[in-house]
């Protein structure tokens, strides 16, 4: 079957009948077919969006609120497409797809209570007679990309907010799960969006350039959000600002994980071993750095090696932990950054046995700054172990990355964790819990390299409304001349 774009409400196959192939990473067949859209579109699903936004900004927010609802609905009795489509499109484990789905009707219901929360404020004015006011409006087409780790969460997030500020929206497939994407499209269209409100753009992978170019360049795209890597959230941020369009960019991360020397040892462990391993640490949030203080850290390395090794890796739709990585090259990846650890004086305490695209979990302690690892972005199932010696030097190590996304600290003494928490260069940290936590109504986002803005609640409407300045004048004016 040939997964169609959706243009105004409308399955529009290509016009050149180009299209691509998305292969199951575990298998190598083909998992997936897809229409290869053309940047021209590209510009018609931006010019649908455009059309369908007068009526669709006007409607009430419980006419949205409603809408929302019903695709939440619709999304939770379809859950088991949503699973077979990850599963053969990036290798995904039944509970992480699975997860997938909860969260992300959790995300459609949030956004449909938010429908009411897009208010303004009085505000007092030295002008006699005048009365002025604060309002949020929808900006108009909203452009989302989002990636493929954790498909169905992170596109309904790129779009959901969007809609219920009274936007409408674009979503940009990723190329390696077109599927998965194009389902959250047929979701919201069952549930009766207007045509025009929703479209979703596949493309081919040597095309993701012009397509994305296309439609910032677009003049109805008024707003652009993005998930995914650093370096191509940086030319999305180079191209959108040539048109002074603003951009919410969630991109990469190295999360550390702090331990300080007072911590629950097997509350850590256990909480380590889930941001590390969970979706074969292909998560933004995902453990990379576990930065554990000198005085613990033998009786630490020693169980959290022996929880990794417990960790089960296989396929993905049998009762493993670990599934398939998203690609060969990616395992490549984590082999090459073993390879080099070890060379510079790392020890492979676990793991790093692979097959094909399965591999165990690996933990490498001893690790230094010499080392790749220290500071790349695996994104994999690999974790890394710093020891280091005090508050002082942890929070150093800690903040010795170009990233910030979310953080960890484990240690029983609340109050000197919170200190240290605030001294964490993160958009996100977690006191006695996991790096890997997501809720549809927190402020969710990064800083430095992990970048800017906020998905989420009130952060949310505030990144795809305008605020504007409105004034009545209820007595007669008095001017200089």
């Amino acid at each position: 079957m040939l997964i169609e774009l959706l243009i105004n409400g409308e399955d529009v196959a290509s016009k050149q009948g180009a299209h691509f192939d998305r292969k199951n990473p575990m298998t190598g067949e083909v998992a997936t077919t897809a229409v290869a859209a053309t940047s021209a579109e590209a510009e018609a699903a931006a010019e649908a969006a455009a059309a369908a936004f007068p009526d669709w900004s006007a409607k009430g927010p419980n006419e949205r609120r409603a809408l929302l609802l019903k695709a939440a609905d619709i999304m939770a009795a379809r859950a088991g497409d949503f699973i077979a489509a990850m599963q053969k499109e990036t290798g995904a484990t039944t509970p992480w797809a699975g997860f997938n789905v909860h969260l992300a009707t959790g995300m459609l219901r949030e956004a449909g209570a938010m429908t009411t929360q897009i208010g303004g404020e009085v505000i007092p004015s030295d002008k006699p007679g005048c009365f002025a006011f604060s309002v949020r409006q929808p900006v108009g087409v909203v452009l989302g990309i989002a990636p493929w780790n954790a498909p169905v969460i992170l596109a309904t997030r790129a779009i959901a907010m969007p809609l219920a500020c009274g936007n409408t929206v674009i979503l940009k497939a990723s190329e390696l799960c077109p599927l998965t994407h194009r389902l959250i499209g047929e979701v919201l269209r069952e549930a009766g969006f207007p045509k025009g409100v929703v479209n979703v753009i596949t493309n081919a992978p040597k095309d993701a350039g012009e397509i994305v170019g296309a439609l910032i360049a677009h003049p109805a795209v008024k707003r652009i959000n993005f998930t995914g890597s650093t370096k191509v959230g940086r030319i999305i941020a180079e191209t959108a600002a040539k048109y002074l369009k603003p951009v919410l960019l969630e991109l990469g991360g190295k999360a550390p994980f702090v331990i300080l020397d007072d911590a629950d040892l097997d509350e850590a462990v256990k909480a380590a071993a889930f941001g590390a391993f969970m979706n074969q640490g292909q998560i933004c949030m995902s453990t990379e750095r576990i930065v554990v203080d000198s005085k613990i850290a033998d009786d630490f390395v020693a169980k959290f090696a022996a929880k990794a090794a417990s960790l089960p890796a296989g396929d993905p739709s049998g009762p493993v932990v670990l599934g398939s990585l998203v690609s060969a090259e990616a395992a490549d990846h984590i082999e090459a950054l073993i390879e080099d650890a070890v060379g510079k004086g790392a020890k492979l305490v676990t793991g790093g046995k692979r097959t094909g695209t399965i591999m165990d979990a690996a933990v490498l302690d001893h690790v230094t700054p010499a080392m790749r690892i220290y500071g790349e972005e695996s994104f994999g199932p690999i974790v890394t172990i710093v020891r280091v010696a005090g508050v002082e030097e942890a929070i150093k190590t800690a903040n010795d990355t170009e990233y910030g996304l979310s953080a960890a600290i484990f240690g029983r003494d609340i109050a000197r964790a919170l200190t240290v928490a605030k001294r964490i260069e993160s958009g996100i940290c977690h006191i006695n819990g996991p790096t890997v936590a997501d809720e549809a109504q927190m402020p969710f986002g990064g800083v430095k390299a992990s970048g800017y803005g906020r998905f989420g609640g009130k952060a949310g409407i505030d990144q795809f409304t305008d605020l504007r300045w409105i004034t009545i004048d209820t007595e007669p004016g008095h001017y200089p001349f």
